[in-house]
């Protein structure tokens, strides 16, 4: 599974960075980073949940 954003609607608040700061960062222009786009299975629910916590639906599973 992977992690995939859209850039055209993320706003880079950082709700994902502060629920998983080993998969998202902000940049030094305050853009999201993904830091690890291949999500391994264990951790597959933990995503799903950050996935639903961006406001913008920025974030997506694939």
């Amino acid at each position: 599974m992977r992690i995939k954003a859209d850039f055209d609607l993320c706003e880079s608040n950082a709700i994902c960075v502060g629920m998983a700061p080993d998969v998202f960062d902000l940049d030094d222009d305050d853009y999201l980073v993904i830091l690890q786009e291949d999500i391994p299975t264990e951790r597959e629910e933990e995503l799903r949940q950050v996935v639903a916590s961006c406001p913008k639906s920025a974030l997506s599973l694939e």
